[in-house]
């Protein structure tokens, strides 16, 4: 050591500590102790090829100009990513392995043992305050020592406040209260911060930055602290170096790079030329409608990154315009990637496919980084494909971090209790780990993954870090309720504050859902808790753009709108009063309702001269009735059935086959013979069907029109003499006689009494008349969502009942949410991220990050076995082993069978059920509830018998009644 330079003026007393305090233990670094330099220089190493390979180009600016120049900005950000582990300098730490313990008191560093050992103080906790300490020390002002020590103190997920950087019961021996460890905690930071290139006396003072990030920053950049941490502990590649002398920055720069190459880890597009007017036929195959344009003249228009509502009828091409728009936003503000979130996983898995494709038309390659973000992405056969140079079925994404949280003491793991068991590499396998998916260049999934970036739970940093730096799409925004709603305004908050770049998607908007939007995002972009007044402008036309920025003036804002590609259409609504049952009636006693014989009715008149329809139950039980019904009537080749309670299988087939007979037909294409798709809500999104007859049970007005944008989709179709005009027939509901509306209880369970009766007076006002969709769809959700009169006379006492059930139902659920946000009420305006984490959530599994950001009852999936005399099989009949093992070639057959059961049976699923004894060593089935159906294809649950049928699907019977 004599030899080395780098020790030079320094006692050699500290050098000899600093080659004794260890950072990773032999057992966790590959057989040899990592000192604790070695791997702040690791860690440091990573972040300076994070910052030259991955960092969204806007990223490096920020960075640049809140440290004071190019060259600094760089150095700043590696230094606060490697500074992490500074706490590990500490009795509390040095004392968990035995043998590093050893060599730190031969060092010379003591500690009481009766005081130390059996304690925890967390080395994250320590190093905020040790660097806290530091920084003051050096003179640094006291609004950056505040917003940098939460960095060092969050880094294992959670941001304590000042007040909990004191041992427990103010026990300092846990800390280093010796000279002795002050002066080797100060002389680790000093010539970490040296070998970095920081000079002077104080070094410290050389590292001061000039300027204060926005919290969301500082939230994105802790974000970056945990990965280059994360990369930095793989044991794989970064083996223990435990001899000083070998510790240098070349070495660890050496280790990142092998790393970083062997993990395949890279960033999105880069810097984007802005791209010009040909672009779009370039990209898409052919030039922009007039809406589309406008969303791109809009976004021109906009002078900053900002938030942008694009609302314009089904099938007029949003998405299109939305990824159009994401491009030129992403050239002109420094993003790198984009992440586009949809309402449902089945909405998500075909816009994996779309982004794919216009990925691969702005360069090659660029498609395979995309990563699907969903819960059952496993089904989806594209997604399975990227993953095909996959290695064991065992291995795990996260396995090879355990020293990460060495000194935890039994807490739950820094990388999550039970992962899900691994995929990989496509994007990378690194990005496939638990809560880092949102890290991949390009992401598509549900709308959740932004809305978990939005709780208060540990580690919420990384999903950040992964949406601050790129273009953030949300499509079918008006799907949200008042639950869902409150994290996706939350969420927007925070973009707002961070600049991201924001396009929210939706046929149309309740006008007090597109202000509170608006104003979410100015909010953050202000760092209030709310905005500066802003006049938003009534929209005056249909497709509409909403845009919203900040400048150094104050708010912007833009609305603008134009014609849409397609005239309007004369849709004639009509109602089926739903007759009320009647045990007696020689229909319902031969099985039948009255009011799926009502439908039957209609259909036979109607259908005379063939045509294809669209039914809309609101539940499961009354689309199974309702096809049940019809089948009597019509037999089954002309029929189809769709809904939630089909096995995986069944309804990706039914979905495609769907698709093929009702999708887009070709120009002049005559529709011969009948079919009718009997269905629930799940056509009721991002479902391109062509139907020349909807019926529908009544929903609120928006949801309503959704489903009505199915009717004569698309221009240059023959259609049946009866069908020439669209029509639409509205059940679930009896508007005869004086009083209010009779409405299907059922109806009323799920979307609350209030608006259905605004909408009941919408529809009994235009029966028989007609509707001019979509010209009239602004106008219609406007009256039913406004608080004007709406409803006759005579309703006016049950309207007034039913909005003070809804007002006091909503304002429920917003206090729920509430206590999950990741910011509490009336703090948005702090500026540093200490104690953020307060009363937080800890760390979830998925599926309670699901139920902590959907309100309603949770349900539970099952995977579908058959069992007989011979052995157990899969739903398609392949044979699995005695206890249920599964060949690799028999998987994609298990898992078709998975189904949702009701939310009534969820605890009695989670209680009785659990997966076969051959699945307990499955990656992807060691979680699964197996739900095994005996030869006539039955099961009971409980007091409850299951049959799954391969027409209707799962059907549930009996109950408490059952016996």
């Amino acid at each position: 050591m004599t030899g080395d330079s780098r020790w030079r003026g320094i006692p050699p007393e500290v050098v000899g500590w600093l080659g004794a305090l260890w950072g990773k233990s032999a057992g966790r670094a590959g057989g040899e102790a990592n000192l604790l330099l070695s791997h702040m220089l690791d860690t440091t190493a990573v972040a300076e090829i994070i910052w030259d390979n991955y960092l969204p180009p806007v990223t490096r600016w920020r960075l640049e100009a809140l440290a004071g120049g190019r060259d600094k900005g760089r150095r700043f950000f590696v230094w606060l990513c490697g500074i992490h582990d500074c706490g590990k300098a500490t009795p509390a730490f040095q004392h968990v392995d035995a043998a590093g313990a050893a060599t730190v008191r031969k060092a010379g560093l003591s500690w009481n043992k009766y005081a130390v050992a059996g304690k925890s103080w967390r080395h994250d906790k320590a190093g905020g305050r040790i660097l806290r300490g530091l920084l003051a020390e050096a003179k640094w002002p006291q609004e950056h020592v505040d917003w940098v020590w939460p960095l060092v103190a969050g880094h294992h997920g959670s941001f304590p406040g000042l007040g909990q950087l004191t041992p427990p019961k103010r026990n300092e021996e846990l800390q280093g209260k010796t000279p002795a460890w002050r002066r080797a905690q100060s002389a680790l930071v000093e010539v970490f911060s040296r070998e970095l290139g920081f000079a002077g006396e104080p070094v410290l003072g050389g590292v001061q930055p000039i300027d204060v990030p926005s919290r969301a920053v500082q939230l994105q950049l802790s974000g970056f602290v945990v990965m280059a941490d994360w990369i930095a502990s793989d044991e794989r590649h970064f083996k223990g170096i435990s001899d000083l002398s070998r510790v240098t920055m070349a070495g660890a720069r050496k280790r990142a790079a092998a790393a970083w190459s062997k993990l395949g880890l890279r960033g999105g597009w880069g810097s984007l030329a802005v791209p010009g007017p040909e672009t779009f036929q370039d990209r898409f195959g052919h030039g922009p409608r007039q809406s589309q344009e406008l969303v791109l003249d809009v976004v021109r228009r906009m002078e900053g990154p900002g938030l942008v509502i694009v609302e314009a009828p089904m099938g007029e091409g949003k998405t299109k315009a939305a990824l159009a728009a994401a491009e030129l936003m992403a050239a002109r503000h420094g993003a790198d990637g984009v992440f586009l979130g949809m309402p449902t996983q089945a909405t998500a898995d075909p816009m994996f496919t779309q982004v794919r494709s216009w990925l691969r038309e702005i360069e090659e390659g660029l498609e395979d980084q995309v990563a699907l973000l969903h819960g059952k992405r496993m089904f989806n056969k594209e997604w399975r494909r990227l993953l095909d140079d996959a290695g064991e079925w065992g291995q795990d994404a996260d396995a090879c971090y355990s020293s990460v949280g060495e000194d935890e003491y039994g807490l739950p793991s820094s990388f999550g209790e039970t992962a899900r068991g691994p995929e990989r590499r496509a994007p990378a396998e690194w990005f496939l780990g638990r809560r880092r998916g949102l890290l991949s260049p390009f992401a598509v999934g549900t709308i959740d993954q932004l809305l978990y970036a939005a709780t208060r739970t540990k580690h919420v940093m990384l999903r950040m870090a992964g949406l601050v730096g790129k273009v953030v799409i949300l499509d079918e925004v008006h799907a949200a309720d008042v639950y869902m709603s409150q994290f996706l305004l939350e969420g927007l908050w925070w973009l707002g504050q961070a600049g991201v770049p924001v396009l929210l998607l939706s046929a149309t908007l309740p006008p007090d859902q597109r202000r509170t939007l608006v104003t979410a995002y100015l909010a953050g972009a202000q760092s209030a808790e709310a905005p500066a007044a802003v006049e938003l402008p009534e929209l005056v036309g249909y497709p509409s753009v909403t845009a919203a920025w900040l400048d150094q003036d104050g708010p912007k804002l833009l609305v603008d709108s134009t014609k849409s590609w397609r005239e309007d259409l004369p849709v004639r609504v009509e109602v089926i009063d739903e007759p009320a049952a009647d045990s007696g009636s020689p229909v319902e006693q031969a099985g039948t309702s009255a009011a799926d014989a009502a439908v039957v009715d209609h259909l036979k008149e109607r259908l005379a001269g063939g045509g294809r329809v669209l039914v809309i139950r609101n539940t499961v039980a009354r689309a199974q009735a309702t096809f049940e019904a019809l089948r009597k009537e019509f037999g089954t080749k002309e029929l189809r059935l769709l809904h939630g309670r089909l096995h995986a299988g069944h309804r990706a087939d039914r979905t495609q086959g769907a698709l093929r007979v009702l999708g887009p037909p070709g120009a002049g294409t005559e529709r011969t013979g009948r079919l009718i798709l009997v269905a629930t809500q799940l056509a009721e999104q991002s479902f391109d069907v062509d139907a020349d007859l909807l019926i529908t049970d009544l929903a609120p007005i928006d949801l309503l029109l959704q489903r009505i944008g199915r009717l004569h989709r698309h221009d240059g179709v023959k259609r049946p003499a009866l069908l020439a005009q669209p029509t639409v027939l509205i059940t679930g509901t009896r508007l005869s006689g004086d009083g209010p509306p009779w409405i299907l209880p059922a109806t009323e369970k799920i979307y609350g009494r209030y608006l259905l009766l605004r909408t009941a007076a919408e529809v009994t006002k235009a029966d028989g008349g007609v509707w001019s969709v979509p010209g009239q769809v602004p106008e219609l959700v406007a009256r039913v969502y406004g608080t004007g009169p709406v409803v006759p006379a005579e309703w006016a006492d049950a309207e007034a009942q039913a909005r003070q059930d809804w007002e006091e139902r909503q304002e429920q659920r917003r206090a729920e949410a509430a206590k999950y946000l990741l910011t509490r009420a009336g703090e948005h305006g702090e500026p540093t991220l200490a104690g953020l984490h307060y009363g937080g959530h800890g760390t979830l599994a998925e599926g309670q990050f699901e139920a902590l950001v959907r309100d309603g009852d949770r349900s539970a999936e099952v995977v579908l076995v058959r069992r007989d005399d011979k052995g157990v099989y899969a739903m398609t009949g392949r044979k699995l082993g005695p206890g249920g093992e599964v060949a690799a070639e028999v998987v994609d057959d298990v898992l078709a069978g998975t189904v949702r059961l009701p939310v009534s049976l969820t605890s009695l699923a989670e209680q009785e059920l659990g997966p076969l004894p051959g699945w307990r060593d499955h990656p992807w089935l060691r979680y699964s509830l197996a739900l095994e159906l005996d030869e006539r294809g039955e099961a009971v649950l409980g007091d409850y018998r299951l049959r799954y049928d391969d027409l209707l699907g799962l059907v549930v019977s009996g109950g408490r009644r059952f016996g």
